[in-house]
């Protein structure tokens, strides 16, 4: 066997993924052909990664398959996977700049046999394939996907690096720059969007697509088709003139407007997506060595993996939730309400719990107006692709609406989704309490109230709990889980459980005002209008924190929750915390307005009409962009420090999750507290950093 070309580190912590070589006939054939698996030892929990040691096991598979007398070579993975990459956690024990470089030449040396192959290569993509995985499937000749995959991608810009490993050049020349930007750049830019087994024959990545129960068979079979010519795949033509340039040039501009160009890997990957119109391979794989090595080098990908460790792990075990066999079974919920955020939350249960849902409103008009507003969702997830014709079906048959709340009677949870105002809410419970069962968990959805106050009134207090989703319910990943002194054990795991089956990340909250994101978000809104109220131009303070690569600038944020949402919760945390919130005339003014003060034309930018911006009135005290982005971060030092004192959550960890996944903080952040910690705010407002990446 030929020795591995590139010399890398051992590393005794690697979970070694195996590359077993077996040899098969197909009918047909007329020959043998060559299937390598990669598997490393575990179920799809443990999804399978490339280390040191798995690359230098699939090298040698590669040096049998290769030299056989094999018709053509397959790749594909263990049961759901393909193959999720390489193992970023390795990476950080990298310990000078070269052995980056190393580590992406090893990639590029090792996948090149696929593409330089005389014998033909398949990769037969089975589940699983990110970053690395896809880019192996990218190398072969020919692929084929399952369509039940899931987890497709590269998402390597989301955790600050870039597809070092051929991605940047194969995909563009594949499936043009514009869809592979998108799976570049724009995919892990938008909450690292995953994309499914269809997704990719959509695209032209895949060249077939068989349904899981026998994918390797078909495969097989299809493959074999293709080798005696049988079938002959044909690929676009892609144009490598001005088009190019021109959709590059609109990429740009998307990074711009999404992250500000705060993404350094962003940047870089936009680079090599442009190199790849020019470049030939050697050249443009060169170039993604250093990219990658710089990357792995920076500061931002140290943040990233801390914040991709503390998703994952957070995420899955919940701090401070109870045991899950405390949890009760849920068998039928009822949601009180009928408006968008009522029709979000009913639609999510009837997705993920697969269980009855009904909702009431104030009169039958409007609970059918509710209800038809979920059919029509359930109608777009069908003619998208994202249900079949018989799950569309079953979910319309799930939820139903009411004027009677009576209904409630026999459910085991039931949530409120109604105006945000106490009174309003503690008179729902108090009707809803003497309607439901002993056993039936109430749920409020609140975004900041008391949840106390909300139980003070209940016979049965120790039954309530606060879930707070984020809008839009089917896209937001965050509920923050809120008790109070007096909820107990079993209705708190039956919370946490819910949860996870509905496919959020939980975080908890201690009952305190606006919990963790809103507390967060309304003390930066808060110092951004200050400095507005004060005599900052509105174009000076709403770009103050573009350095963050936030996904939203303030204004647009205050455009999308609506205005007098915002100024409900400004009012409200001023009434509850202080002058750290003060009450800004200006945004009082623009609530109040009864003209139009958002341009519609401007897609959700935040950009004030002329008869918004005569609303205004300024101070005499005007400050610099960067001086409103000091005042806004030394806000969020402050408030972050009060609600660590105040117990709000166990440590920093639990806002970062809370900001990454409610507000959308960039992983290269690491969330909110690193980033304060590095640009030297915390030590500045409290004396010392919250050491979140320590702990």
């Amino acid at each position: 066997m030929s020795t591995f070309p590139v010399e890398l580190p051992e590393f005794p912590d690697e979970v070694v993924t195996e590359a077993l070589v077996r040899y098969i006939e197909p009918p047909g054939l007329g020959g043998r052909a060559a299937l390598i698996t990669l598997d490393n030892g575990y179920d799809h929990t443990k999804p399978t990664s490339m280390g040191p040691a798995g690359m230098r096991n699939l090298w040698d598979a590669f040096d049998e398959a290769l030299a056989s007398d094999a018709k053509f070579v397959a790749v594909t993975g263990k049961p759901f996977i393909f193959l999720a990459g390489a193992d970023i956690k390795l990476m950080p024990l990298l310990e000078t700049r070269q052995q980056g470089v190393d580590m992406a030449r090893a990639g590029h040396a090792l996948y090149r046999r696929l593409r330089d192959s005389s014998i033909p290569t398949f990769a037969f993509v089975n589940g699983t394939a990110l970053g690395g995985g896809l880019e192996l499937a990218l190398h072969c000749h020919y692929r084929t996907v399952s369509a039940g995959a899931v987890a497709l991608g590269l998402p390597e810009v989301s955790i600050g690096l870039i597809p070092g490993w051929g991605g940047s050049q194969l995909l563009p020349n594949l499936i043009g720059p514009e869809a592979a930007a998108q799976v570049v750049i724009g995919n892990p830019l938008n909450q690292n969007k995953m994309m499914r087994g269809p997704d990719l024959t959509k695209l032209g990545i895949a060249d077939a697509q068989f349904e899981a129960a026998d994918f390797l068979e078909e495969s097989v079979a299809w493959a074999t088709a293709v080798v005696n010519g049988e079938i002959t795949v044909e690929r676009a033509q892609i144009d490598h003139g001005e088009s190019w340039q021109a959709v590059m040039a609109g990429v740009r501009r998307m990074v711009e407007e999404k992250v500000h160009n705060a993404s350094p890997a962003a940047m870089r990957a936009l680079d090599l997506l442009e190199l790849a119109r020019t470049a030939s391979f050697d050249e443009g794989t060169a170039a993604e060595n250093e990219a990658l090595a710089d990357c792995a080098a920076s500061p931002e990908f140290k943040t990233s993996l801390y914040a991709f460790n503390l998703v994952r792990r957070l995420g899955r075990r919940p701090e401070g939730a109870p045991s899950a066999g405390l949890a009760k079974e849920i068998g039928k919920v009822g949601v009180v309400g009928a408006g968008l955020m009522a029709g979000q939350i009913a639609l999510m249960f009837a997705r993920r719990l697969e269980v009855p849902v009904v909702m009431t409103d104030l009169d039958a008009e409007r609970a059918e107006r509710g209800l038809a507003h979920v059919r029509a969702e359930i109608d777009k997830l069908e003619a998208k692709g994202r249900a079949s014709k018989l799950k569309a079906a079953k979910l319309r048959s799930l939820v139903s609406a009411s004027a009677d709340k009576g209904v409630y009677a026999d459910c085991d949870l039931v949530i409120e989704a109604v105006f945000e105002e106490l009174k309003v809410k503690q008179a729902v419970f108090a009707e809803i309490e003497p309607i439901v069962s002993e056993e039936c968990l109430l749920v409020t959805n609140t975004s900041g109230l008391s949840v106390t106050a909300m139980a003070a009134k209940l016979a049965r207090p120790e039954r309530l709990v606060g879930m707070h989703f984020f809008n839009p319910v089917a896209v937001m990943p965050l509920v923050e889980v809120i008790a109070t002194a007096s909820t107990d054990q079993e209705t708190l795991a039956t919370a946490y459980a819910v949860a996870k089956k509905l496919k959020k990340t939980a975080v908890g909250s201690a009952d305190r005002p606006a919990f963790i994101v809103n507390r967060l978000l309304g003390r930066m809104l808060a110092e951004v209008t200050g400095a507005v109220d004060e005599g900052t131009p509105v174009e000076a303070a709403d770009v103050a924190l573009d350095e963050l690569g936030l996904p939203m600038r303030p204004f647009a944020l205050l455009e999308l929750v609506g205005l007098q949402v915002a100024w409900h919760l400004c009012a409200h945390l001023n009434e509850d915390l202080g002058p750290r919130f003060p009450v800004s005339a200006n945004l009082r003014r623009l609530a109040e307005a009864d003209v139009p003060v958002f341009d519609p034309d401007a897609k959700g930018r935040g950009r004030l009409t002329e008869a918004g911006k005569a609303l205004l009135e300024f101070g005499d005290k005007a400050s610099t962009a960067e001086e409103v982005r000091h005042r806004v971060l030394a806000g969020l030092a402050e408030e972050v420090a009060l609600m660590l004192d105040e117990g709000v959550v166990p440590g920093p960890r639990q806002i970062d999750l809370a900001m990454i996944l409610g507000a959308g903080f960039p992983f290269w952040l690491g969330g909110l507290t690193p980033y304060l910690d590095r640009a030297g705010i915390s030590a500045e407002v409290s004396g010392d950093s919250f050491g979140a990446m320590e702990m």
